[in-house]
Parts: structure tokens; sequence; C-alpha cells
């Protein structure tokens, strides 16, 4: 009997691994992988095993930095890869890649895939703690990554130029694929909605998503008068750093300034339903909501920062401001809010830009192939 590869995923969330990696790991099963993914369940886990995957539950935090919490958490993960025997792991996001990539030295994997969706809060926070933990991250990535029969996926030619530049991973290592792709018939081509303009920020609640300048642009636009409503769609996020409290989210929404809608599994109805869609990101490494808000021919106002400007060429199909600047934020969004004809038409070029470059289509052929590539080397 013939031996299916192995392959194995790592991603902290449950969540997260449906929202970016489900339709790759579907993929790869019908590619011939014997696929498992390791995560830690809380809400998807049916749906993982529902797509025919195994499931490893994990016990791993994102927040933690309790040494011996994080000793047990390596532990956990090298009794995971001596018991599947993975031909090759997929690492996904910081903490994976740094602990999983240890994990697979320790235990003979011969194929590492790492890949970064953007370099995270350490790298765009210039709070004390952000500064204080870069240079280890660094010297991490410097250490595990660069090793034979493993690859680096980064999602945009500036974190490309960071890794190599700064010979962190060799330029033979390190391969670029634009994130995890969107499904152009779930994320279809809409007309605008009657009414009032709606503008929607789709991110986890983190002040590194911009949400905090968002609010302030709500507030400069509805000091001019401008008509329209602004809402925040997306969930709260306790365990990262950058995190907004919940309280002060409720009070927000109460103050009239803004609406917050909580977590929304069904994105492409909130495009439906919105006119413009806005990320004023500090970084990122190609930012999913951007590419699905592209897709359903919405205008995009965004940061001209690292994962956003790959998305949005400015004022064509949006408008790129600079971070952290609530004042040029609501100049981009006011005339957006009060242009229709500008609005259809960047839409349309959102649309076309997605088709040409970001189809899941895309994404998972390059990543399948890389895959193939590595179990050959």
């Amino acid at each position: 009997m013939i031996r299916l590869p192995r392959l194995l995923y790592l991603v902290t969330e449950d969540w997260y691994f449906c929202s970016h990696r489900l339709p790759l790991a579907r993929a790869a099963t019908e590619a011939g992988f014997e696929v498992s993914v390791a995560t830690r369940v809380t809400n998807h886990g049916d749906q993982i095993a529902a797509a025919g995957l195994e499931l490893i539950p994990l016990k791993l935090s994102r927040h933690s930095q309790n040494p011996l919490r994080e000793l047990a958490a390596l532990w956990q993960l090298v009794r995971v890869y001596r018991a599947v025997r993975p031909d090759i792991v997929h690492h996904v996001a910081i903490k994976p890649v740094l602990y999983g990539s240890l994990a697979a030295r320790l235990t003979g994997v011969p194929a590492v895939v790492n890949a970064l969706a953007g370099l995270g809060y350490v790298f765009s926070s210039a709070d004390l703690k952000g500064r204080v933990l870069r240079p280890a991250i660094v010297v991490g990535y410097r250490l595990l990554l660069d090793q034979p029969g493993s690859r680096l996926i980064v999602q945009n030619p500036d974190d490309l130029r960071l890794f190599t530049g700064r010979g962190i991973v060799d330029a033979s290592r390190d391969v670029l694929i634009r994130g995890s792709g969107v499904d152009l018939s779930r994320f279809a081509a809409t007309p605008e909605p009657e009414g009032v303009p709606l503008v929607v920020l789709p991110a986890r609640m983190l002040r590194d998503k911009g949400v905090v300048e968002f609010v302030e642009a709500a507030r400069l636009l509805k000091a001019r008068d401008v008509v329209a409503r602004f809402a925040l769609v997306g969930g709260p996020d306790p365990e990262n750093p950058a995190a907004l409290p919940v309280a002060d989210l409720e009070a927000l929404q109460a103050q009239g300034l803004v609406e917050w809608w909580g977590w929304h599994d069904d994105m492409a109805r909130v495009f439906a339903q919105c006119h413009v869609v806005c990320l004023p990101s500090y970084r990122e490494g190609l930012p999913k909501a951007l590419i699905e808000g592209a897709a359903c021919a919405r205008p995009i106002v965004t940061c001209n920062v690292p994962g956003c400007r790959e998305v949005v060429r400015d004022g064509h199909n949006g408008f790129l401001v600079s971070a952290r600047d609530a004042g040029g934020l609501a100049h981009a969004l006011a005339r957006l809010i009060a242009d229709p004809e500008l609005r259809r038409r960047m839409g349309q070029r959102g649309r076309a830009r997605v088709v040409d470059a970001f189809s899941i289509e895309r994404v998972i052929g390059d990543t399948l192939a890389l895959y193939r590539q590595c179990l050959s080397a």
C-alpha cells in the first residue's frame, strides 16, 4: 500500500485556520496529502473535522510569557510531531513559526514551511514592550528559519526585502505568495445599497488595526455634518496586547460615534451592505478583509504601509493615507462618501485587480507547488 505524504498544519486558533487556510487544506487532501491540523480548539473544531482533516487539539496561548508554560507548550509540540511523523509541516504566524520550527528540528521533520501573515504586534507597535521583544524575535528567526529543508512564505515585497536585506533568511528560502486568496464566487461584485453611506472597518478590535484613528475620523466628519454611518466589524481579541477593551467599544457605540457589530462570519453579506471599506492598519501581511471588500466592488481607504498598499493603488481603486493620521483618513473618506460615481468606478477597478492577482485558485496552486518542491528537494 502506497503511503500518502503527511502534511501537518500548526495554527494557534481554529477560527483563523478556518478563515484563512481551510480551502488550502482541502485542496492538499485532493492533491494526495494526508492532512492533520494542530490548533487550539474553541468553536470551529467540528468544521475542521467535517472537512476530513485530522484535528489535534493544542493548549497554546498567543500571549503567555510564563517560561514554564512555554516550555510545556514546546514539549507538547514535540510529542505531536513525533506521533504524527509529518513529511512536511506548515506553520502559520509568529509563535507557531518559532516553536514549530524548533520542534521540527528536534524531531527531524524533513520539510518545513513557515508562513508569516505580516509581522504582528511586535513589529507594528511603537510601545516599549514591542521594542524590547523585536530584537529577540529577529534572533529567533535567524536561528530557526534559515535552515536546510525550510522555506519562508511572506505575503508582500516589503517583508521579503526585510528578511533578505537583514540577512535573516537566505533569498533562496524566501517565497512570495500574496495572502490566502479570495473566493471570487462567494465574494461577488454587488451594487451598493440605497440609503446613508456606510463605512465599515473589518478587523479584530486592535489599536494597530487603526481603530482609534477610524473613530476619530468619524468624529471629525460628524462634526462637519457629513452624513454617513461608521461601523466596526470584528470581535475583541483580549490575548493581543493591542486589544481595545470591550467596555471602550460599547462606550463608543453608546456615544453614537460608531456602531460596533462584533464578529461576523458572513463577510460577503457585510460588504454587500456597505459603501466603503476602511482599514487604517499600521502594518499587515496582506489583509484578507481588503481583498474581500475589493472583490465585492467596494472602494478601499487604507494606509500606505506594507501589505495594505499591495491591495490599493492610490486614486485607482481607493485611497492610501498616512498611518496614524485621522485627519487624512477623514479627508479620504469624505471624498468617497460625497461621490457615488467615484465609489462605483473605484469598486469596479478593485474587483478587476482582485480577479487578476488575488484569487484563491492562484494562492492554492502556488502553495501546493511549494509543497511538492519541498518534498522533492
